[in-house]
């Protein structure tokens, strides 16, 4: 299993977290989420080779920017 930390601005509440969280989860080989809109990060284990590209843009697609 990879674990992958992401920087991502745009969340402002719990409901944000969960919009992320939920796009997230609809990737193939992801485990688990968790979304910190105050740190502004998000945290995902997922199996396989999950493509940075394809996270930024599921994340991107869902309304909040990745930071590098």
């Amino acid at each position: 299993m990879e674990r992958k930390t992401l920087s991502v601005t745009g969340m402002s509440c719990n409901g944000c977290e969960q919009n992320v969280k939920n796009a997230l989860q609809s990737l193939t080989g992801v485990n688990r989420v968790e979304a910190d809109h105050e740190d502004d990060t998000v945290e995902l284990v997922a199996e396989g080779d999950l493509a940075d590209d394809d996270i930024e843009a599921t994340i991107e697609n869902a309304g909040y920017d990745v930071t590098a």
